[in-house]
């Protein structure tokens, strides 16, 4: 919701609509992220994962295959990988990892993580660049 508001009631009144189960998957930060400045701040905490790279907002439609259409939708822009470690580390759940095991062995994993999202948003995009329309 914080990230898009308009993408958020889209994807419920699709979900609501669709003949069939339907399931919602969200990213919401909880006390146990440790979000600097608090819980008051979740809402933008999950812009900033989304502007980051850290989550991906989309929608799978199974619907849209039998118009010809792709059913899955990236909704959120091109993330600025450039801003995943800053963000992550806005949390005490990842930032707390350099008194743990060392700020080299730290950086190692925000590292492995942001390769992990980029990974996983080339992934999305390929799923979205598919063709649908002889199938």
């Amino acid at each position: 919701m914080g990230a898009n508001y308009a993408q958020y009631l889209k994807a419920v009144k699709e979900a609501e609509a669709y003949p069939g189960p339907s399931i919602i998957i969200a990213y919401a930060p909880c006390i146990a992220h440790g979000i600097k400045g608090g819980m008051s701040q979740t809402m933008t905490s999950e812009k900033e994962a989304v502007q980051s790279g850290y989550w991906t907002l989309y929608r799978f439609n199974p619907a849209l295959e039998k118009e010809g259409k792709n059913p899955f939708v990236i909704d959120s822009k091109e993330p600025d990988f450039d801003k995943f470690i800053d963000y992550i580390k806005g949390q005490v759940r990842f930032s707390a990892l350099q008194k743990t095991i060392g700020e080299e062995k730290a950086n190692e994993i925000y590292k492995a993580a942001e390769e992990n999202a980029k990974w996983r948003y080339k992934q999305y995009r390929l799923h979205q660049a598919m063709d649908y329309s002889s199938i």
